[in-house]
């Protein structure tokens, strides 16, 4: 599994907007890795940004 797919799945289960940070507690995954991943998802439009500096997938 990818580290997008794996950010993804940790968005969805924590049910409510993340920051990368969070996301780093929650998987375990460098925080590197979850910068690189965020950047590509928002190019894709797969993840959107309810809060200032939180993210969620898209609906």
């Amino acid at each position: 599994m990818d580290t997008k797919t794996k950010v993804l799945e940790v968005m969805k289960a924590a049910g409510k907007p993340v920051s990368a940070g969070e996301v780093e507690k929650l998987s375990g995954i460098d925080r590197k890795e979850i910068d690189k991943a965020f950047k590509e998802l928002k190019a894709e439009n797969a993840i959107v940004s309810p809060v200032r500096c939180k993210w969620e997938p898209a609906k």
